[in-house]
């Protein structure tokens, strides 16, 4: 028989020996749980901070970092794809090595924008920003797109010039570069010189910075009084060989970005290609790949419908070899190397690293080379034929675009071609010039084209594998293979020539890419009900395939949808209608709640546009987007989108008697309210 307890000592043992059972069976759910991120401790890390790193806190204010480094210019960038970022810190350069300025190449987010009215009358100010999307600033542009607009500052000190990059495929071609114009200008600021603008719709880009830039130094020997001596070639790093380093030590390819460049992405993870399909299996001479990446192995990492994904590509083995070989380094592919910075900026490359492993995975070595380049290149020509060679291929604009037309020239195929009558090495060519003309690997982002809901775990991407090109100065056409795609492609052909496919110290091993995911505000509404009009041509239906499926899906499972209707472009019926099965298949599901609508532009003798198949169903999309006050969604290239918002926006003017003002009006509001949403590209 039991003895019961007695006194207060019999309770407080019975609750001590409670309590501790209690614990020890909570035990790695209440506490001690394993840390879900305990591995991380084990990784190279992805984010590269070198100020924490060193501990040393860079000042927000750019009026106190001038003063402490005594520049003359400030070189202010925005910039999404990097080549605004680019074309700063070649601007910087040229302006010490050519008239010995000192010039400060500034990250817009770097600084507090109101810390800009104190920049004093003797520094000369250049903004160098970018235009994407339908109108928007770059990321890092927010900060001075928002303060310039509504601050009451006074800038009666600064003296600025600018350079905006737009494409004119867009409604508001250059329109952030004109409106911090139009901002400074009504602050007090005074414009030097013209706005300088770039279009990439043209292919004009570089040329069109190389215009803008010789007036600039114009501007500066006539107006400013600025002498200007002979070019010196003066690197911003310093690479050098250290056989010190243990493999450990090396960064071999993983990609590497700093903290600012996460935001609003997931980190990047080696993911596994879980399917992958040609959907144009009737075309021998283009693919079009619907890719299925699983996250099984993240559990930290999920998606939404209408989310970006980001890859990572390699480059060629082929450029890779070519270009290691054209250098004389085909031996010293794999000796560590440490790069560092000689002008204080930050060096955006990963280190220590190899050069391999450089040429690989961290610099775009497959990018278009442009005219200022080939020209740089020809004082480090190993010949006089291969130097008079380059000096003539670059002496004018013309000249180039025919050279470019007839090829697409990389660096490796530049200094081939042009010692092929003397076979030589480039053994002079400084590694760190190259690494000032190569533009830093970046991602390539791509609609999700599944529904977070359908397939949560396995967002998948559709992408068109062709010869990208792009119009010359001359009429003709430049071909560019597409990177990413055709890294791609390699992965389903199982090309493991072509490409790296294993991935560094093979980390990609078991068919896996490097990914991201990248958030996006291209979303279906709150409401099931809402009413969706979408339209897409190519690859452009990527999206529009996860919004479906996710109405699908709340249909099957007794929720109410909106109406739907799909425009969709391509060239014909059997060729290119990507999805058209399984299009069908949910059109059954939906029934009269979906309704597709095809526009073929080569179908049976006949061009048909997505603009078109809307014009003639006027009557429908007006009563939809006024009365029913639906939800309009575009998806493709800017100049399709560009000819779709004309063709609603005269439609709806003509139905209401509306003026051009009060359409702006009702267009504006749309997309402030996120009843008119856009995922265009070039």
């Amino acid at each position: 028989m039991l003895n019961k307890p007695s006194g207060y000592a019999d309770y407080a043992a019975i609750t001590a020996f409670s309590l501790a059972w209690g614990t020890y069976l909570l035990k790695g759910k209440a506490w001690d749980r394993p840390d879900p991120y305990h591995h991380v401790w084990f990784e190279k890390p992805q984010v590269s901070d070198a100020a924490a790193s060193d501990g040393v806190k860079e000042t927000r204010d750019i009026s106190q970092k001038l003063q402490e480094t005594n520049n003359q210019i400030v070189i202010f960038w925005g910039s999404q794809s990097g080549t605004a970022e680019g074309f700063a810190h070649r601007l910087g350069r040229e302006c010490h090595s050519r008239f010995r300025l000192h010039a400060l190449v500034a990250d817009l987010s770097d600084y507090d924008m109101e810390t800009i009215e104190h920049i004093t009358k003797e520094t000369l100010v250049v903004f160098i920003v970018s235009t994407f999307g339908e109108g928007d600033p770059s990321d890092n542009t927010a900060g001075l797109w928002h303060w310039i607009r509504s601050a009451k500052a006074s800038l009666n000190n600064m003296r600025y010039i600018a350079f905006g990059l737009g494409n004119s495929n867009y409604k508001y071609y250059n329109k952030v570069v004109d409106v911090v114009a139009e901002s400074l200008n009504a602050h007090g600021a005074q414009q030097l010189m013209p706005i300088g603008k770039a279009d990439d719709a043209k292919g004009a880009t570089e040329e069109d910075f190389i215009t803008w830039k010789e007036n600039l130094f114009d501007y500066f020997k006539r107006n400013l009084g600025h002498q200007e001596y002979d070019m010196v070639y003066e690197p911003s790093l310093l690479v050098e060989p250290d056989t010190s380093l243990e493999l450990i030590d090396l960064h071999q390819g993983e990609p590497v970005l700093e903290a600012k460049a996460l935001a609003g992405s997931s980190a990047i993870r080696p993911l596994l290609i879980k399917d992958m399909r040609d959907l144009f299996d009737t075309t021998a001479d283009r693919n079009c790949l619907h890719v299925e990446l699983d996250l099984s192995d993240f559990p930290e990492i999920g998606y939404k419908t209408g989310d970006h994904l980001s890859i990572w590509p390699s480059n060629p083995n082929a450029e890779v070899e070519r270009v290691l070989d054209q250098l004389g380094r085909l031996h010293e592919a794999d000796v560590p190397v440490l790069i560092k910075s000689l002008d204080g900026s930050k060096v955006k490359i990963p280190t220590p690293t190899t050069l391999s492993a450089l040429l690989q995975y961290y610099l775009e070595i497959c990018a278009p080379v442009s005219r200022e380049t080939a020209a740089q290149l020809a004082r480090f020509a190993p010949t006089k034929t291969s130097r008079l060679f380059l000096e003539d291929v670059s002496r004018n604009r013309s000249r180039y675009s025919a050279f470019l037309a007839a090829t697409h020239i990389t660096v490796g195929r530049l200094l081939e071609i042009s010692t092929r009558s003397e076979p030589t090495t480039w053994s002079s060519l400084p590694l760190a010039f190259l690494l000032d003309v190569f533009p830093v690997m970046r991602p390539r982002h791509y609609s999700i084209s599944s529904s977070s809901v359908v397939s949560p775990r396995t967002p998948s991407i559709t992408a068109v594998v062709s010869q990208a090109t792009i119009p010359d100065s001359i009429g003709g056409q430049i071909t560019i293979p597409g990177l990413a795609t055709n890294y791609l492609l390699a992965h389903h052909v199982k090309d493991k020539n072509g490409y790296s496919l294993l991935g560094p110290d093979a980390a990609l091993e078991g068919r896996r890419v490097y990914a991201q995911i990248r958030k996006s505000k291209f979303k279906l509404p709150a409401l099931a009900s809402q009413a969706i009009i979408m339209v897409a041509a190519g690859t452009g239906i990527a999206p529009f395939r996860g919004f479906i499926q996710e109405r699908a899906r709340m249909q099957r499972v007794g929720k109410a949808c909106g109406k739907m209707i799909l425009y969709f472009g391509c060239r014909s019926l059997e060729e290119d209608f990507i999805y058209r099965e399984e299009l069908a298949q949910l059109q059954r599901v939906l029934e009269d709640q979906l309704s597709i609508v095809t526009a073929f532009s080569r179908h049976e003798g006949k061009k048909i546009y997505v603009q078109e198949r809307i014009l003639e169903d006027s009557e429908r999309i007006s009563s939809m987007l006024i009365e029913g006050n639906a939800n309009l969604y575009i998806c493709g290239s800017a100049a399709m989108a560009r000819e779709v918002n004309n063709t609603i926006s005269s439609m709806i003017q003509n139905v209401k008697g509306w003026t051009d003002g009060e359409m702006k009006d009702w267009n504006e509001t749309k997309k402030k309210t996120r009843k008119f949403q856009e995922d265009v590209w070039g």
